[in-house]
């Protein structure tokens, strides 16, 4: 930029000055024409002396063989043999006007220059060439560049040193956060992330907070999980075992403690078994890799199917259910959606107490169905309610009737088919689950 600023200011000057350059030639080329033309010799030579300046503007006037007739620097040009050498005098005596930049007759110095032919009535007159010394000029434009240099190396400098403090102020908050990332990566979830800026960094380090306390909860998670996992697959493997060593060990031969035994064998067999089911269930449903054959369907079938494959648990239990369902298609994998629906009836039966009711309700609103279970159960406590859809999670009430997967696989079914599933409960008044789903378009 400034190179360009430098040339275009020099360029801009050297125009300026030959053009003042070749209106004086123009002006004085008609005055000295007229005296020429007259034969007015001495006029000729009192306009050269008058308008020229031996420091820095020269004026000569040539006669049509080119000859020297007059000069504003008489002691110079007194040494010169032959006035044809000199830049623009050939030319001009062939009828052309010439201008340029060229060296002094006698010295080193840049001069601008201009010769224009005299003629009248087609016949030449003479010459006449004026130039003047950029010596001075030359001298200021040093300085000028001089003083952009400086000013430029000054700029330069300041703006290396605002550089660097913005690459650290810059680089810093992100080597910080690569620490962080680094640490989080390793395991270290208690870290808090700290960036003092009011930009796009201190909200990235609010989001890698917020990845942080997720990955927390999601490895604590983890370890509950693989916990209640080893817990509860552990204890029906410890029981077949202690059976089957019982049997070894001659149990085997009374028929009656056989009996029980081969039963508890069968029952902690098929509990192993659900057990494992609903596993394989829970992880296809959380990686999403089960494929739903997404059709319409009435809702009332799925509910009547579901309360028919209950119906031997409700009369052990004297459980009765009561359904209002309107007539409506709902949009889902009805083999999914029954078992969702399985779950929550074998929730809502197993805290029901006997003779107790179980209220089915579905209705429309807008795009989704809307349903809930209500049973006249103990109710769920206000402190376990934000947590029942959690893996392995078990209320005080049902800690010793299951493992905590009915609702947690209830939930994954529901959600899978676009819908949603809540729960609510007041202290001896049973808890209601509502669902959406989405209806047939």
């Amino acid at each position: 930029m400034s190179g360009y600023i430098l040339w275009t200011f020099y360029a801009f000057f050297m125009q300026s000055r030959q053009t003042d350059l070749e209106n004086w030639a123009t002006a004085l080329s008609e005055s000295v024409a007229d005296a020429l033309e007259e034969k007015d010799t001495q006029r000729v030579q009192t306009t050269v002396r008058r308008y020229g300046a031996p420091a820095n503007i020269t004026l000569r006037v040539f006669d049509a063989q080119g000859s020297l007739l007059a000069t504003s620097n008489p002691q110079t040009d007194r040494q010169i043999t032959n006035w044809l050498l000199i830049p623009g005098v050939s030319e001009a005596l062939h009828g052309h006007s010439v201008q340029g930049m060229a060296k002094g007759v006698l010295s080193t110095d840049d001069r601008l220059y201009i010769v224009k032919p005299m003629t009248r009535n087609g016949q030449m007159l003479g010459i006449l060439r004026i130039s003047i010394t950029l010596e001075q000029f030359q001298k200021q434009f040093v300085r000028v560049i001089w003083t952009i240099l400086v000013a430029l190396g000054i700029t330069i400098l300041l703006c290396t040193l605002v550089s660097e403090r913005l690459a650290r102020s810059l680089s810093k908050p992100i080597e910080v956060m690569r620490n962080f990332a680094i640490r989080v990566g390793r395991g270290q979830f208690d870290d808090k992330l700290v960036i003092r800026q009011s930009n796009e960094l201190d909200q990235l380090a609010t989001e890698l907070n917020r990845m942080s306390e997720r990955l927390k909860s999601l490895d604590n998670e983890r370890r509950v999980f693989l916990a209640n996992v080893s817990h509860e697959l552990r204890t029906p493997v410890s029981n077949v075992q202690v059976t089957i060593d019982a049997l070894e060990r001659g149990a085997v031969d009374e028929l009656e403690l056989r009996d029980r035994f081969f039963q508890t064998i069968k029952e902690e067999t098929k509990r192993l078994s659900g057990l494992i089911h609903d596993l394989l269930d829970l992880g296809r449903l959380e990686a999403g890799v089960t494929l739903l054959e997404i059709q319409a369907i009435p809702l009332e079938s799925v509910i009547s199917r579901a309360i028919r494959a209950m119906e031997v648990r409700m009369q052990a239990k004297n459980v009765t259910v009561e359904v209002d369902v309107a007539d409506l298609r709902i949009m889902g994998d009805s083999e999914r959606l029954l078992q969702a629906f399985l779950n929550l009836l074998d929730n809502a039966i197993k805290y029901s107490t006997p003779n107790a009711r179980i209220f089915i309700a579905a209705s429309g609103n807008k795009q989704q169905a809307l349903i809930s279970i209500r049973d006249q159960g103990s109710g769920i406590p206000e402190t376990d309610l934000p947590r029942i859809f959690e893996q392995f999670y078990t209320t005080s009430r049902s800690s010793k009737n299951g493992v905590g997967l009915g609702l947690a696989i209830a939930r994954r079914i529901i959600e899978a088919h676009g819908g949603s599933i809540t729960a609510s409960s007041k202290p001896g008044q049973g808890a209601v689950f509502t669902l959406s789903l989405p209806l047939e378009s």
